[in-house]
């Protein structure tokens, strides 16, 4: 048999085989992404590192970056899926290095926070929602879906932005807005987490024997875009007011963290429900202190129509 070396030597001296790597070669030296990295490693970057990484370069100019030419996480075209290409310099020769790509960061970041907690689950329909299928049968909900479409395009972890209180009466589309914002965003490569506010709070309180409280309450505060759904359908406690919500709204409010609400109650019955406690104790300042971070986080935004769950 023949050896290997001897098969791929009379490769190298073969006309055929010699033109179509020359022109390979010239390929990957004309793609912009790989010119951008010589360019950026001058002086360190020399012909023969080029020549001896031709095919980790063809390798890389192979691939999708930052998911750009994958439709999907499922569809994923790359060697690893989840994972993009990154070009970096070891010893004398260029390597690549394969990092999680957005999508994979954010199934892992979405996996992640159900195993955590369970509240987080929501009806099918809302975790296929979109812009798209909304209805827009009323001046409110031409409105409300405006404002939330701003928000998505305009929605950058940079910038200081206000969430929207959404309220209404039960069924008008609340949590289906909530979801379809949500997968916007996600399809510009942005995290948020929907949380059920009345499972949420039932869950925490069931932490409270297993010591992972301060686990969850970190992950939903520190959420990239927090919804807070359904917020005044819960049992409220003087506990669960001040030291799970108020510890939540007081954080997002500090760093400037976009949070969402959607909720049965307008202001005034908000503080109505916030006022009182599952005991009966009346605490006004309290109250008074949550609502100034809710109306500090978000602007308050009505939805009205026909019950679409009848």
């Amino acid at each position: 048999m023949e050896r290997i070396n001897d098969t791929l030597k009379k490769l190298a001296t073969s006309g055929s085989f010699k033109e179509r790597y020359e022109q390979t070669k010239r390929d990957i030296l004309q793609n912009e992404e790989v010119k951008a990295f010589i360019d950026q490693h001058q002086g360190t970057v020399t012909r023969s590192m080029i020549d001896g990484s031709i095919m980790k370069l063809y390798e890389y100019i192979s691939q999708s970056k930052q998911c750009n030419d994958c439709p999907s996480l499922g569809e994923c075209k790359n060697m690893m899926k989840g994972y993009d290409p990154h070009l970096v310099i070891k010893g004398n020769s260029i390597d690549i290095e394969y990092h999680q790509c957005p999508r994979k960061v954010m199934e892992d970041e979405r996996a992640r926070s159900q195993k955590l907690i369970k509240s987080l689950y929501v009806p099918k329909d809302i975790l296929e929602a979109s812009f798209s299928t909304l209805a827009l049968d009323s001046p409110s909900r031409l409105q409300a879906v405006r404002l939330a479409k701003n928000f998505v395009e305009e929605y950058s972890p940079e910038k200081k932005m206000k969430g929207l209180y959404f309220y209404g009466k039960f069924g008008v589309g609340k949590s289906y807005l909530l979801g379809a914002i949500a997968n916007e965003l996600a399809e510009n490569n942005f995290s948020s987490m929907i949380v059920y506010v009345p499972e949420f709070f039932r869950e925490i309180k069931q932490s409270l024997g297993d010591n992972s409280i301060n686990e969850k309450l970190e992950m939903v505060k520190k959420a990239q875009v927090l919804m807070l759904d359904d917020l005044g359908a819960e049992t409220m406690t003087s506990w669960g007011r001040d030291e799970i919500l108020g510890t939540i709204l007081q954080y997002r409010m500090l760093e400037n963290l976009p949070t969402f609400f959607s909720s049965n109650f307008n202001w005034d019955e908000l503080t109505h429900h916030l006022t009182y406690s599952q005991r009966g104790e009346v605490e006004k300042m309290k109250a008074a202190r949550i609502m100034e971070r809710v109306k500090y986080l978000a602007k308050p935004v009505l939805i009205d129509g026909h019950n679409r769950r009848e």
